[in-house]
């Protein structure tokens, strides 16, 4: 039986994926008696359902490292924590790189992700092929390894949230679109859905691509824009090594990694597919295609996300543009909005990723995204 519209909440979660879910299961658990998520299709229906799954914590940013690393340790302990298998794959991640300056400023990410306890290391194009027999070196001039990363299942992430909540005793509502959020005096006082008005004084918006909307509703600019990324699967391919990695080829944006008995492969640029393909991994392409969809990255100006409670108007906090890896940082995220809701200092200093950011000179791009 579906829940009905509240006609109260402590707080209206906005956004029924990974971040939302995530956000409210921690918010539940820590004693918020009336947690409500507002989704406006089905669980998981956005950027999150269209992800390729990757878990990783090699990133430029330290603050994303961290968010990275503190979600796979709850990733790798998922179904004993959440009761739902996610069919994790701790393959590592292996980042290929063509160009001189790539090389440079990966070592300096390496060295920045093992000061923060991350085991990643540069390797040589020998090694980077051994680990995924089916890259193509011409070019490539060095590569970085992480075993400890991986990929797995979104939507079964997504579930495994939401039962969570659920048990937890937050309320969780699928098509139930928002329409609008009541506030005078700069309070928050009500979210107006397509079943009817449910008062809160409290909105955690965690809608994706469709944030920027929901920040309008009460005045406050979350600069989040949609970029789109095609996703294929391929028919099953003879001898495909079972533990092949997460592979990137980081000048083109090209990556793949094992799905069934195929590949998931995914681009940024549909256009130069068939040249990347030919040229990375020549291989793939003469296998057949399974399948395929069009995801949506939920971006920033500087491809780093919004986290944080907006000033001007009571309570919004906000959680989304996480340009393409937010589903890996779902966990730890929403353990920070948590500690936010509660004012303590979150598990994680997450002040660097204010939207106020953009007012100064406090943009901080994160570069290594797929």
């Amino acid at each position: 039986m579906t829940a009905e519209l509240p006609e109260g909440a402590d707080v209206v979660v906005v956004g029924g994926g990974v971040m939302g879910l995530s956000a409210a299961y921690q918010l539940a658990a820590s004693g918020v008696r009336r947690v409500l998520v507002l989704e406006r299709d089905e669980l998981g229906s956005g950027s999150t359902s269209r992800a390729a799954g990757g878990v990783r914590a090699n990133f430029s940013d330290a603050v994303n490292v961290e968010l990275g690393w503190r979600s796979l340790a709850t990733f790798e302990r998922f179904e004993e924590l959440f009761g739902h298998e996610i069919d994790l794959h701790r393959v590592g991640y292996l980042f290929l790189l063509d160009s001189a300056a790539d090389v440079a400023r990966f070592e300096r990410d390496v060295a920045l992700q093992n000061e923060l306890g991350v085991p990643s290391r540069m390797i040589d194009v020998a090694e980077a092929q051994r680990l995924s027999p089916l890259v193509a070196t011409e070019g490539l001039l060095a590569a970085t390894w992480s075993p400890d990363a991986g990929h797995c299942t979104p939507e079964a992430v997504v579930q495994g949230y939401a039962a969570a909540a659920r048990r937890a005793g937050a309320t969780v509502l699928t098509h139930t679109e928002v329409l609008g959020v009541e506030h005078d005096a700069g309070t928050v006082r009500g979210v107006r859905t397509s079943q009817g008005t449910v008062r809160t004084d409290t909105v955690v918006c965690a809608a994706g691509v469709w944030s920027a909307a929901v920040g309008e509703m009460v005045g406050v600019d979350l600069p989040v824009v949609a970029q789109p990324r095609q996703v294929v699967t391929t028919e099953a391919i003879p001898g495909l090594a079972p533990d092949t990695p997460f592979t990137i080829d980081f000048g083109t944006g090209f990556y793949f990694h094992n799905e069934g008995p195929g590949l998931l492969m995914g681009t940024g640029d549909a256009e130069r597919w068939g040249e990347v393909v030919q040229r990375r991994a020549p291989r793939l392409a003469e296998v057949g295609l399974a399948g395929g969809w069009t995801g949506l990255y939920e971006s920033t100006p500087d491809h780093n996300a919004l986290v944080g409670e907006a000033e001007g108007v009571s309570r919004l906090l906000y959680a989304t543009g996480f340009s393409g890896h937010g589903f890996l940082m779902g966990p730890a995220v929403g353990e920070v909005v948590r500690d936010l809701y509660h004012g303590h200092e979150p598990v994680i200093d997450v002040s660097g990723l204010d939207v106020r950011r953009f007012a100064g000179p406090g943009a901080r791009p994160e570069l290594t995204i797929v």
